[in-house]
Protein backbone atom coordinates (compact mmCIF):
# COMPACT_ATOMS: atom_id res chain seq x y z
CA UNK A 1 0.00 0.00 0.00
CA UNK A 2 2.62 2.39 0.82
CA UNK A 3 4.18 2.11 -2.42
CA UNK A 4 1.17 2.22 -4.37
CA UNK A 5 0.64 5.70 -2.62
CA UNK A 6 4.15 6.93 -3.26
CA UNK A 7 3.23 6.34 -7.02
CA UNK A 8 0.29 8.09 -6.63
CA UNK A 9 1.96 11.16 -5.04
CA UNK A 10 4.56 11.64 -7.59
CA UNK A 11 1.78 12.15 -9.94
CA UNK A 12 0.39 15.55 -8.64
CA UNK A 13 2.69 16.48 -6.16
CA UNK A 14 6.20 18.75 -7.12
CA UNK A 15 8.71 16.89 -8.07
CA UNK A 16 12.70 17.65 -7.48
CA UNK A 17 16.11 15.99 -8.12
CA UNK A 18 16.39 13.48 -5.40
CA UNK A 19 20.27 14.60 -5.55
CA UNK A 20 20.36 18.25 -5.15
CA UNK A 21 16.97 19.52 -5.44
CA UNK A 22 16.72 20.63 -8.82
CA UNK A 23 13.06 21.36 -9.11
CA UNK A 24 10.75 19.37 -12.36
CA UNK A 25 13.19 16.58 -12.38
CA UNK A 26 13.39 13.48 -10.59
CA UNK A 27 16.98 12.99 -11.37
CA UNK A 28 19.12 15.73 -13.07
CA UNK A 29 22.09 15.48 -16.06
CA UNK A 30 24.70 16.00 -13.12
CA UNK A 31 23.56 13.74 -10.42
CA UNK A 32 22.75 10.54 -12.74
CA UNK A 33 25.98 11.14 -13.85
CA UNK A 34 27.50 10.63 -10.19
CA UNK A 35 25.00 8.23 -9.99
CA UNK A 36 26.62 6.08 -12.80
CA UNK A 37 30.34 7.04 -11.49
CA UNK A 38 31.37 10.02 -14.24
CA UNK A 39 34.02 9.50 -16.45
CA UNK A 40 35.77 6.85 -14.42
CA UNK A 41 32.99 4.39 -13.78
CA UNK A 42 32.29 1.07 -11.93
CA UNK A 43 35.50 0.05 -10.46
CA UNK A 44 36.89 -2.41 -8.30
CA UNK A 45 36.08 -2.12 -4.26
CA UNK A 46 37.33 -3.86 -1.18
CA UNK A 47 36.98 -3.16 1.73
CA UNK A 48 39.82 -2.72 5.25
CA UNK A 49 39.73 -5.30 6.73
CA UNK A 50 38.38 -7.41 4.00
CA UNK A 51 36.26 -10.56 5.34
CA UNK A 52 36.93 -13.97 4.55
CA UNK A 53 35.01 -15.11 1.67
CA UNK A 54 34.22 -12.00 0.04
CA UNK A 55 33.52 -12.17 -3.71
CA UNK A 56 35.55 -9.64 -6.53
CA UNK A 57 32.87 -6.55 -5.74
CA UNK A 58 32.57 -3.56 -8.37
CA UNK A 59 30.55 -0.55 -7.33
CA UNK A 60 29.58 2.08 -9.62
CA UNK A 61 30.23 5.29 -7.62
CA UNK A 62 31.32 6.49 -3.55
CA UNK A 63 28.17 6.98 -1.12
CA UNK A 64 28.01 10.04 -0.36
CA UNK A 65 26.44 13.36 -1.73
CA UNK A 66 23.87 12.80 -4.50
CA UNK A 67 24.41 9.26 -4.70
CA UNK A 68 24.12 8.84 -0.72
CA UNK A 69 20.76 11.15 -1.39
CA UNK A 70 18.71 9.13 -4.32
CA UNK A 71 19.69 5.68 -2.77
CA UNK A 72 18.12 6.84 0.54
CA UNK A 73 15.22 8.45 -1.35
CA UNK A 74 14.41 5.17 -3.35
CA UNK A 75 15.04 3.06 0.31
CA UNK A 76 13.24 4.77 2.47
CA UNK A 77 11.42 7.57 1.33
CA UNK A 78 9.86 5.30 -1.24
CA UNK A 79 11.02 7.63 -4.54
CA UNK A 80 10.29 4.23 -6.68
CA UNK A 81 10.75 6.26 -9.76
CA UNK A 82 14.22 6.24 -8.77
CA UNK A 83 14.81 2.43 -9.93
CA UNK A 84 15.33 2.84 -13.06
CA UNK A 85 18.28 5.00 -12.82
CA UNK A 86 19.56 3.06 -10.00
CA UNK A 87 19.25 -0.12 -11.96
CA UNK A 88 21.18 1.83 -14.83
CA UNK A 89 24.20 2.19 -12.15
CA UNK A 90 23.93 -1.31 -10.72
CA UNK A 91 24.39 -2.90 -14.31
CA UNK A 92 27.53 -0.83 -14.92
CA UNK A 93 29.14 -2.43 -12.09
CA UNK A 94 27.54 -5.87 -12.96
CA UNK A 95 28.65 -5.75 -16.70
CA UNK A 96 32.61 -4.28 -15.00
CA UNK A 97 32.16 -7.86 -12.32
CA UNK A 98 31.20 -10.16 -15.00
CA UNK A 99 33.76 -9.28 -17.54
CA UNK A 100 32.66 -9.25 -21.71
CA UNK A 101 29.32 -10.25 -23.15
CA UNK A 102 31.34 -12.57 -25.36
CA UNK A 103 32.78 -14.32 -22.83
CA UNK A 104 29.29 -15.28 -21.28
CA UNK A 105 28.84 -17.56 -24.55
CA UNK A 106 25.07 -18.62 -24.61
CA UNK A 107 24.64 -18.18 -20.19
CA UNK A 108 22.60 -15.49 -19.34
CA UNK A 109 23.72 -13.08 -16.33
CA UNK A 110 21.79 -14.48 -13.51
CA UNK A 111 21.90 -11.25 -10.93
CA UNK A 112 21.27 -12.39 -7.28
CA UNK A 113 20.19 -9.84 -5.05
CA UNK A 114 20.73 -9.92 -0.69
CA UNK A 115 18.18 -10.20 0.56
CA UNK A 116 16.36 -7.49 2.96
CA UNK A 117 14.23 -8.83 6.11
CA UNK A 118 11.29 -9.53 6.16
CA UNK A 119 10.23 -6.79 9.04
CA UNK A 120 12.44 -3.82 6.62
CA UNK A 121 10.20 -4.56 3.27
CA UNK A 122 6.88 -4.62 5.71
CA UNK A 123 8.25 -1.54 7.30
CA UNK A 124 9.27 0.08 3.74
CA UNK A 125 6.42 -1.13 1.98
CA UNK A 126 8.56 -2.67 -0.89
CA UNK A 127 12.26 -4.19 -1.62
CA UNK A 128 14.71 -2.06 -2.68
CA UNK A 129 17.59 -3.87 -3.57
CA UNK A 130 15.33 -6.60 -5.72
CA UNK A 131 13.40 -3.47 -7.24
CA UNK A 132 16.68 -2.18 -8.27
CA UNK A 133 18.26 -5.64 -9.49
CA UNK A 134 15.21 -5.82 -11.90
CA UNK A 135 15.76 -2.49 -13.47
CA UNK A 136 19.39 -3.37 -13.51
CA UNK A 137 18.53 -6.84 -15.31
CA UNK A 138 15.85 -5.54 -17.94
CA UNK A 139 18.89 -2.48 -18.67
CA UNK A 140 21.26 -5.30 -19.25
CA UNK A 141 18.84 -7.14 -21.69
CA UNK A 142 18.28 -3.56 -23.90
CA UNK A 143 21.83 -3.37 -24.19
CA UNK A 144 22.04 -6.93 -25.72
CA UNK A 145 23.08 -8.81 -22.56
CA UNK A 146 20.57 -11.72 -21.81
CA UNK A 147 19.99 -11.14 -17.77
CA UNK A 148 17.51 -12.44 -15.13
CA UNK A 149 17.18 -11.99 -11.49
CA UNK A 150 17.28 -14.85 -9.59
CA UNK A 151 16.09 -14.17 -5.83
CA UNK A 152 17.17 -17.50 -4.16
CA UNK A 153 18.78 -15.71 -1.05
CA UNK A 154 16.56 -15.60 2.37
CA UNK A 155 17.15 -15.31 5.52
CA UNK A 156 17.11 -18.73 8.08
CA UNK A 157 17.61 -16.77 11.41
CA UNK A 158 17.02 -13.46 12.49
CA UNK A 159 19.55 -10.81 11.95
CA UNK A 160 19.92 -7.91 14.46
CA UNK A 161 19.58 -4.42 13.59
CA UNK A 162 23.47 -3.82 11.38
CA UNK A 163 22.89 -0.16 12.95
CA UNK A 164 26.20 0.87 15.68
CA UNK A 165 28.20 -2.49 14.83
CA UNK A 166 31.70 -2.54 13.82
CA UNK A 167 32.96 -5.26 11.00
CA UNK A 168 33.89 -7.79 13.63
CA UNK A 169 29.86 -7.31 15.03
CA UNK A 170 28.53 -7.39 11.84
CA UNK A 171 30.41 -10.34 10.34
CA UNK A 172 29.35 -11.99 13.97
CA UNK A 173 25.53 -10.88 13.05
CA UNK A 174 25.19 -12.59 9.70
CA UNK A 175 26.95 -15.52 10.33
CA UNK A 176 25.13 -18.26 8.83
CA UNK A 177 22.19 -16.07 8.29
CA UNK A 178 21.44 -16.79 4.41
CA UNK A 179 20.58 -19.72 2.86
CA UNK A 180 19.61 -20.82 -0.62
CA UNK A 181 15.60 -21.60 -1.14
CA UNK A 182 15.16 -25.73 -2.01
CA UNK A 183 15.53 -25.97 -6.03
CA UNK A 184 17.78 -22.91 -5.73
CA UNK A 185 21.14 -24.75 -6.80
CA UNK A 186 19.32 -25.73 -10.00
CA UNK A 187 18.48 -22.18 -10.97
CA UNK A 188 22.12 -21.04 -10.36
CA UNK A 189 23.47 -23.85 -12.85
CA UNK A 190 21.47 -21.83 -15.68
CA UNK A 191 23.96 -19.37 -16.23
CA UNK A 192 26.96 -16.77 -14.90
CA UNK A 193 25.84 -15.75 -11.46
CA UNK A 194 26.68 -12.13 -10.06
CA UNK A 195 25.51 -11.05 -6.62
CA UNK A 196 24.02 -7.95 -6.38
CA UNK A 197 23.15 -5.42 -3.66
CA UNK A 198 22.57 -1.25 -3.35
CA UNK A 199 25.90 -0.25 -1.17
CA UNK A 200 28.96 -2.35 0.63
CA UNK A 201 31.15 -1.19 3.20
CA UNK A 202 32.47 -3.50 5.55
CA UNK A 203 31.58 -6.15 3.01
CA UNK A 204 29.88 -8.82 5.70
CA UNK A 205 26.51 -9.38 3.80
CA UNK A 206 28.08 -10.11 0.50
CA UNK A 207 30.40 -12.63 1.95
CA UNK A 208 27.71 -14.32 3.84
CA UNK A 209 25.74 -14.36 0.55
CA UNK A 210 28.76 -15.74 -1.35
CA UNK A 211 28.92 -18.45 1.64
CA UNK A 212 25.54 -19.47 1.54
CA UNK A 213 25.79 -19.79 -2.70
CA UNK A 214 28.83 -21.61 -2.65
CA UNK A 215 26.65 -24.42 0.04
CA UNK A 216 24.61 -24.72 -3.18
CA UNK A 217 26.59 -23.78 -5.96
CA UNK A 218 29.78 -24.12 -7.67
CA UNK A 219 30.43 -21.89 -10.55
CA UNK A 220 31.83 -25.02 -12.59
CA UNK A 221 32.24 -23.88 -16.28
CA UNK A 222 33.58 -26.41 -19.01
CA UNK A 223 34.82 -26.21 -22.30
CA UNK A 224 34.24 -23.60 -25.24
CA UNK A 225 34.18 -20.98 -22.81
CA UNK A 226 36.79 -17.65 -23.88
CA UNK A 227 39.25 -16.94 -21.86
CA UNK A 228 42.15 -18.29 -19.47
CA UNK A 229 44.34 -20.15 -22.02
CA UNK A 230 47.00 -19.70 -24.53
CA UNK A 231 43.74 -20.81 -27.45
CA UNK A 232 41.57 -18.27 -25.78
CA UNK A 233 39.37 -21.11 -24.46
CA UNK A 234 39.18 -23.00 -20.69
CA UNK A 235 38.44 -26.10 -21.00
CA UNK A 236 37.27 -26.32 -17.35
CA UNK A 237 37.70 -24.78 -14.11
CA UNK A 238 35.81 -22.24 -11.62
CA UNK A 239 34.76 -18.87 -12.48
CA UNK A 240 35.57 -16.10 -9.47
CA UNK A 241 32.59 -15.60 -7.88
CA UNK A 242 31.73 -11.19 -8.44
CA UNK A 243 29.41 -8.96 -6.56
CA UNK A 244 28.16 -5.62 -8.09
CA UNK A 245 26.41 -2.89 -6.26
CA UNK A 246 25.83 0.73 -6.44
CA UNK A 247 27.93 2.04 -4.06
CA UNK A 248 30.45 1.60 -1.38
CA UNK A 249 30.91 3.67 2.03
CA UNK A 250 32.38 7.35 1.53
CA UNK A 251 34.27 7.96 4.02
CA UNK A 252 37.32 5.89 3.24
CA UNK A 253 38.14 5.34 -0.20
CA UNK A 254 41.54 5.63 -1.61
CA UNK A 255 43.11 4.96 -4.42
CA UNK A 256 45.27 1.41 -4.08
CA UNK A 257 48.20 2.57 -5.76
CA UNK A 258 49.23 -1.03 -6.18
CA UNK A 259 46.20 -1.90 -8.62
CA UNK A 260 45.36 0.84 -10.74
CA UNK A 261 41.26 1.56 -10.82
CA UNK A 262 41.13 -0.48 -7.35
CA UNK A 263 39.01 1.50 -4.54
CA UNK A 264 39.94 0.43 -1.24
CA UNK A 265 36.83 1.45 1.14
CA UNK A 266 36.78 0.76 5.16
CA UNK A 267 33.14 1.37 7.17
CA UNK A 268 30.21 0.32 8.51
CA UNK A 269 27.43 -1.76 6.54
CA UNK A 270 23.96 -0.84 6.04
Amino acid sequence: MRGWWHEIAGLVLPVACAGCGLPRTELCPVCADELAGGAEGPRRVRPAPEPAGLPVVHAAAPYAGAVRDVLLAHKERGALALAGPLGGALAGAVEAAAGPVESLGPRPLLLVPVPSSRRSVRTRGHDPTRRIARAAAARLRRSGCPARVVPVLRQRRFVADQAGLGARGRLANLAGALEVVPGGGRLLAAGRVVLVDDLMTTGASLAEAARALGAVHLPFISGGIPGGSATGFTQHGFEQRVAAVIASSPTSFELNRNSPGTWIVAGGER
